[in-house]
């Protein structure tokens, strides 16, 4: 990964494009520089989170929704739980790609796609 502090955490609907993840990465994280694209595993390889990673330059990295719902997140939600199995997959996963790190963004929903930044922790 880069040298860049910060790591930004999406969930999205499957079928998703490219360019609104895209737009709502660069909106939520305005002009700092970002280590990767954080999910939970089973959107890995959706097409448009791909593109999106190739376009901005960075790469996905998952985790499994059970190491997701460990995460104590601020804002859970019974939906999200529902349909993937964790309460929060942008906090969750921003969280656990920051390796210790500490939410600068909550999660913002911004043209469909949720979005969260984390500081990264100390190496």
């Amino acid at each position: 990964m880069s040298g860049a502090e910060f790591v930004a955490g999406i969930g999205f609907r499957p079928g998703v494009e490219a360019a609104s993840i895209v737009a709502a990465v660069r909106k939520a994280l305005g002009d700092r520089e970002f280590r990767c694209l954080a999910t939970v595993d089973r959107r890995a390889e959706e097409p448009g989170l791909l593109a999106a990673a190739a376009e901005l330059g960075v790469p996905v990295v998952a985790f499994p929704a059970e190491e997701l719902s460990a995460v104590e997140v601020p804002n859970p939600a019974a939906r999200t739980t529902a349909a993937i199995g964790t309460p929060s997959v942008a906090e969750a996963a921003a969280l656990c790609a920051s390796a210790g790190g500490h939410l600068v963004v909550p999660k913002r929903v911004i043209g469909g796609v949720t979005v969260a930044v984390a500081r990264c922790g100390v190496r």
